[in-house]
């Protein structure tokens, strides 16, 4: 299948139906870039307005409403050395009358970023500044896309600060290089965008960053015509996980769950009750975002009793 190389010109920072960038079929790769969230490309200069620009979007030939998009996320990689995170977590995620205790930058200050040297070749970030009692904090690097995903419904066009049906602003850390998302198509095209590159990050994004960087990104896309999901979806080795984006957070967990059991019943075969009974003891959750107006939450099933109840 072909492989197109595309270098992006100009990114957006709302997902919807605008002119796709490249056309492209089921089975093709793509090898792109993406700028970090603050629109700094590799060289770590400002090629465009920040708030999580998005490269793309990339039309998927015969991609209907109705039918589902299969996202392979083959390689991502940050393309530069520089990355940076907030130095404050965000007051959402402290308690109400410890948020004047957080360390807010002084009055009319501006904020303060916390730097970090990215070895992709060694797979560490290393904090550079500001000195703490941390030291010289060095941590594994886990590559993985904070906002993607496909036009929504309607004509809309959706801010990259937020999340809903079609992806967005999910900051999941599982969305790693290997990892398969499958998404629901609302337009002709689907129109795939992708952007707001983390060399890591906790779970939540509490801080309101991970390590933003740039990337190099290389992704695969396959088509399941007919097939129609509600929510996001993905697997990586181990799971089966559903999105659900929402706010607030136990409606992101109604959403997330509900896939799952469609997903359960619909295609691995099982009835309402045995769906129900495997859930209620064997689901995991992941938070994803709960720092943007839509929260993410992530529901997990295990491979491996799938595959143990499957083959009994």
């Amino acid at each position: 299948m072909p492989t197109h190389h595309f270098q992006p010109t100009h990114y957006h920072t709302t997902l919807g139906s605008h002119e796709p960038v490249l056309r492209i079929a089921d089975g093709d790769t793509v090898i792109t870039t993406t700028v970090d969230a603050a629109g700094r490309d590799a060289r770590n200069e400002q090629v465009t307005p920040g708030g999580n620009p998005q490269t793309g979007p990339f039309y998927v030939e015969g991609a209907e409403p109705g039918d589902t998009l299969v996202l392979e996320l083959d390689r991502l990689v940050p393309n530069r050395t520089y990355g940076y995170t907030s130095t404050m977590v965000a007051p959402n995620a402290v308690e109400p009358s410890y948020v004047p205790e957080l360390p807010w930058p002084p009055e009319r200050d501006e904020w303060v970023l916390a730097e970090w040297y990215v070895d992709a070749g060694a797979g560490t970030a290393t904090l550079v500044k500001p000195e703490t009692k941390l030291g010289r904090l060095t941590l594994p690097l886990a590559p993985m896309l904070g906002c993607f995903g496909v036009a929504p419904s309607g004509g809309q066009a959706i801010s990259t600060g937020t999340s809903a049906e079609h992806g967005g602003n999910m900051d999941y850390r599982g969305f790693t290089g290997g990892v398969t998302v499958y998404f629901p198509v609302f337009v002709p095209g689907a129109l795939i965008f992708m952007g707001d590159g983390h060399a890591l990050q906790g779970d939540g994004e509490i801080a309101g960053t991970g390590i933003e960087i740039s990337f190099d990104v290389q992704f695969t896309v396959h088509l399941r015509k007919g097939k129609r999901i509600h929510w996001p979806r993905g697997e990586n080795a181990d799971y089966i996980f559903t999105v659900g984006n929402a706010r607030p957070l136990d409606q992101a967990v109604q959403h997330a769950t509900t896939e799952m059991i469609r997903w359960l019943q619909k295609d691995y075969g099982l009835d309402a009750v045995g769906a129900n009974i495997l859930m209620g003891q064997c689901v995991e959750y992941d938070l994803g975002n709960m720092f943007d107006p839509a929260y993410t939450m992530v529901c997990k099933l295990s491979k491996r009793i799938l595959k143990d109840i499957l083959n009994a």
